[in-house]
């Protein structure tokens, strides 16, 4: 939910408003939209008339045309009116105007600004000057303490609109005319309906009850309501509306439970012996059903009054705005509709974009629906509905079957590459891979063995195919097949897309399963595979011992702490004095970031599709390196002569705040990332972010978990060593392995923190 955002006040009263017998006031018109038929002009004169008949407000100040005050523009805010009002009456004070610009919606508020002056009283007409001369003090002091003037456009709002902006200048083509057009509807709405849709929309429901929405930012609710209503982007619930068409479960969780149980006891007394709300709106839910409490949505609605909630056709239509908006995932709408743009900032890029990632409406559609299967299997199996999870993946995998077996194309006329994450057979095959987990965890190895062979043989250029490979091999071996469940351990130890920490498993596989008489030669790996890790055992007093539970321990400080923890603070003391953080990945993806920020945000085509994503769309795949490699290396070379640190400090001064995948600002201060990659040294440095370059996506995670240094003479030479700590019952992964034996490779210092418990400290 958005908290409720403030409005600015913007009095510009003069200096000494106490003393003042002349003010001027920067406020709005409100109920310009009942008007909307008189043409606005900036700087137009303005008069006021009080409206003491007004049936809503006896304070109301009506705001009129100065030539012609027969046309009426609307209202002073009532706050304005509430104190304005009997200074007016007793004509006690002269009130003029003009209109200072024009709304940036069609029916937006109208910004003015407002002359008063107080009058000369004659003394002997007015025979309390004193209370005149109070109700002119209250005027100044609620001047200088309230505001008058709505923004024009709070923060949610403008960023909504420009999320809807965006996208329909870069991906119109994949919408109806009519989707367009009701999209294009929205600019119109009022401020007051605009906000109320956002706050709403970003809201868990799906029911709302009117009477409990209030928003300081919106002045008119009631025509808010039915602003959105009559455009079509909600709906409403009333005792003139048929609830059928509605799913009446779902208006169930608007009651409150007593109100439940309120609803209840006015029926036989059987059906309310149960206490849980999910037992009582289930009783509720089946005596409608069954047409015992058919008068159930006017009980409802005795309790609820009016309720909204977001249409079908903008729910979707904003449901792929938002696809379309957040196409690498980096941030979700909630977080974005509070940018404030200047605080937060995103990178300079240029777009260049040659093709869509979506070329025909269709495409979109399909992937819609791949995506809405996606979701119906989480929450299957969120609520263990394993016979939808299984109609899931089934579905699935009749799809994948129908569609053309996906390639690497790279020539002009096809799309790139890295857009294949936006298909649907992508989806799906992201659905049967978490098809094969259920299978394997009910032992039903065979359909588990079918999926992956289906996935293996459709989708031949991606990463998960180490990981299908390594499931087909174990899976083969659960079934007693172990002659065919080595060949697919070979085949995936050769296979080019099979990388990092799967390519390693399935090389340990097949020197396990490749002993005589199965295979007689041995692998040219084998010597790479079996390579001795250094390891350091330290102790510590634990405070639990049990299996499945998270190891802690008293640190060296008699703290409580972790495994990483601890193994922090013997570096620092008798470990040698190392100073250190437990970032795993994290500080080297920030390194990488900030050294390799240009290489990132580089003009090439198509990696940019929108000037808020925080890292190019083909960061993930081996197009980056390779479209990027003569800039690449030129700054791979730079570091590699020992300008890191100055690379460092000129990216971290130009770029601080921005917004870019893998850095954090927050977590890791300049002075330390100076001393890192002056520790590491330039070689071991370019080697390691070069590997990144390459591969981002395979080493993105796995990496060691503490990265250490220390300085060793004044002159600021120093070393770096990088550990993986392991607690008690605790074993290195196949990624884990694997990163260790490329660092190695690379000469950086590594080694295993094995962390044993002690009854007694020593």
């Amino acid at each position: 939910m958005l908290p409720t955002v403030a409005t600015s006040c913007s009095d510009d009263a003069c200096a000494d408003l106490d003393s003042s017998t002349t003010i001027t006031v920067d406020t709005v018109i409100v109920g310009w939209r009942f008007h909307e038929n008189i043409e606005l002009r900036e700087d137009a004169g303005i008069t006021f008339l009080r409206d003491p008949q007004n049936a809503k407000d006896s304070d109301a100040i009506k705001v009129l045309y100065a030539v012609s005050e027969c046309e009426m523009l609307g209202y002073l805010p009532r706050e304005l009116a509430k104190v304005l009002a009997p200074l007016m009456d007793m004509h006690y004070v002269e009130c003029e105007g003009c209109v200072v610009g024009l709304p940036e919606q069609q029916l937006g508020n109208v910004p003015i600004q407002i002359t008063i002056q107080k009058c000369k009283i004659d003394n002997q007409i007015n025979d309390d000057p004193e209370y005149w001369q109070s109700l002119w003090e209250k005027f100044i002091s609620t001047v200088k303490s309230e505001n008058f003037q709505r923004p024009s456009s709070a923060r949610y709002q403008r960023n909504f609109n420009l999320m809807i902006a965006d996208v329909m200048a870069n991906h119109a083509h994949v919408f109806s005319d009519i989707e367009r057009s009701f999209l294009a509807s929205f600019k119109s709405l009022s401020d007051d309906g605009q906000r109320l849709f956002v706050r709403i929309y970003t809201r868990k429901g799906p029911w709302f009850r009117k009477s409990t929405i209030s928003y300081r930012e919106i002045s008119d609710l009631e025509h808010a309501v039915m602003e959105l209503k009559l455009a079509g982007y909600i709906n409403m619930l009333s005792c003139t509306v048929d609830p059928s068409e509605y799913d009446m479960k779902e208006i169930l969780d608007v009651l409150s439970v007593p109100e439940i149980k309120e609803i209840l006891k006015e029926l036989p007394k059987e059906n309310t012996s149960c206490i849980r709300r999910h037992e009582l709106a289930c009783t509720l839910l089946s005596l409608y059903h069954n047409g015992t409490c058919a008068s159930l949505p006017k009980r409802i609605l005795k309790w609820t009054g009016t309720c909204i909630r977001i249409s079908k056709m903008a729910d979707e239509l904003l449901w792929r705005i938002q696809r379309l908006f957040f196409l690498n995932g980096d941030q979700d709408l909630s977080s974005f509709l509070l940018v404030e743009f200047g605080v937060v900032k995103f990178p300079d890029y240029a777009c260049s974009i040659s093709h869509h990632i979506f070329q025909e409406r269709s495409d979109l559609l399909e992937y819609e629906e791949a995506i809405r299967v996606a979701q119906l299997m989480d929450e299957s199996l969120d609520n263990n509905n394993m016979d939808l999870v299984t109609r899931c993946i089934d579905l699935s995998e009749n799809r994948l079957c129908t569609m053309p077996k996906q390639e690497n194309a790279t020539s002009p006329e096809h799309s790139p590459s890295f857009f294949s994450h936006f298909s649907a057979s992508w989806v799906y095959s992201k659905i049967l891979t978490l098809g094969v987990s259920v299978y394997e965890r009910d032992r039903r190895y065979e359909d588990a063995i079918r999926i992956l062979k289906i996935l293996l043989s459709k989708v031949a250029c991606d990463r998960r195919r180490g990981y299908w490979t390594l499931r087909l091999s174990v899976d083969l071996e659960h079934m007693g097949r172990p002659n065919e469940s080595l060949s697919v351990a070979e085949g995936g130890a050769i296979d080019p897309w099979v990388r990092a920490g799967s390519k390693f498993a399935l090389q340990r596989r097949v020197l396990r399963l490749s002993k005589p008489p199965r295979r007689w030669k041995v692998p040219s790996y084998a010597d790479y595979v079996k390579r001795n890790i250094k390891e350091v055992n330290i102790e510590g007093r634990p405070l639990n011992c049990e299996t499945g539970a998270k190891n802690l321990f008293y640190g060296y400080d008699g703290e409580l702490c972790g495994v990483e923890q601890l193994a922090l603070q013997y570096y620092a003391d008798e470990g040698g004095g190392w100073r250190g953080t437990h970032s795993e990945g994290g500080i080297w993806m920030t390194i990488f970031g900030l050294l390799m920020w240009d290489v990132m945000f580089s003009d090439i085509q198509d990696v940019f599709q929108s000037k808020f994503q925080t890292a190019p769309l083909d960061l993930e795949t081996d197009y980056f390196y390779k479209s990027r490699k003569d800039l690449a290396e030129s700054q791979l070379k730079k570091i590699q002569e020992g300008m890191a640190e100055e690379m460092l400090i000129s990216s971290w001064e130009l770029h601080q705040g921005t917004s870019c995948r893998g850095v954090n600002w927050d977590r890791h201060s300049l002075t330390d990332l100076r001393a890192v990659v002056a520790c590491i040294g330039g070689h071991r440095l370019a080697l390691l972010l070069r590997h990144l370059a390459v591969d981002y996506r395979s080493w993105s995670s796995g990496m060691p978990d503490l990265l250490l240094w220390r300085f060793l003479d004044e002159r600021g030479g120093g070393e770096a060593k990088l550990v993986e700590v392991k607690g008690p019952r605790d074993q290195l992964s196949e990624q884990q392995r694997a990163w260790i034996l490329v660092l190695m490779d690379f000469g950086f210092d590594v080694e295993v923190c094995k962390v044993s418990p002690v009854t007694k400290r020593r």
